[in-house]
């Protein structure tokens, strides 16, 4: 065999690796800066996370995501950009579910390889059973960066639905999770850190805690009734004196 076929099938070789091929669904964009922050959660983003509000920016752990949700896209459906920030020297993960015990889950997730530098994945979860595998869902301008342990990623999901139904259903049960890479930045076991409620990820509000403030009324006791009752008493009986 010569040089030349020998290249040639190095080369085929090479494109049919694990962790290589089947990658043209993830578009990556030109600036590969990430800052996550909490600014907006609430207000234009929504965002869930573990421990309960934690800081992104700050030293402790914190496993984070905010969703923002576009205008529907045709034929059916809404684009999701997304931030995620979590601990792991392996991968990171946002799962969207419409039934968390039954069916699937979509799940994106941000990984770091072996030598420290980024990969991403889009996979599924088998709700039942918790078994992953990795999906050809079209993932765009992915943006990820890792310093030690702490990976971060921003990415936009286009189409996205929680039903088949020609309207665009917005409600998910979402989940935070993380998971170990294994060689040729396969995918390991799933462990889920956090499942929320369903969301309605085009509001950003569906997460924040509402508390309704109580009417504090004024106690009335049997002796401040004894009391009035007295004063108009002693009232009447001097209107009663003066009219005599």
């Amino acid at each position: 065999m010569n040089r030349g076929l020998l290249f040639v099938v190095s080369m085929v070789m090479g494109c049919l690796a694990p962790g290589v091929s089947g990658n043209g669904h993830l578009s990556f964009a030109n600036n590969t800066e990430v800052h996550i922050t909490r600014t907006g959660c609430g207000l234009i983003k929504l965002c869930v996370e573990t421990p309960e509000q934690c800081d992104p920016t700050g030293k402790t752990s914190c496993l984070f995501a905010s969703i923002v949700t576009t205008a529907p896209s045709s034929p059916n459906g809404v684009d999701l950009l997304v931030e995620l920030l979590g601990d792991s020297s392996g991968y990171i993960a946002l799962g969207l579910t419409a039934n968390e015990t039954e069916g699937t889950s979509m799940v994106f997730i941000c990984a770091q390889n072996r030598n420290g530098s980024f990969f991403f994945r889009s996979a599924q979860r088998n709700n039942p059973n918790n078994t992953i595998s990795l999906t050809q869902r079209i993932v765009k301008n992915i943006t990820g960066s890792v310093n030690g342990t702490v990976i971060q990623c921003k990415f936009s999901v286009p189409a996205v639905n929680a039903t088949t139904r020609t309207s665009h259903v917005t409600t998910f049960t979402t989940f935070l999770a993380v998971g170990n890479v294994t060689n040729s930045m396969g995918i390991g076991d799933i462990n889920i850190r956090l499942t929320n409620k369903p969301l309605n990820l085009a509001d950003p509000t569906s997460n924040v805690a509402t508390t309704s403030v109580p009417t504090t009324a004024v106690p009335t006791t049997a002796g401040s009734s004894a009391l009035a009752s007295q004063a108009v008493i002693v009232l009447l009986s001097v209107l009663m004196y003066r009219l005599s």
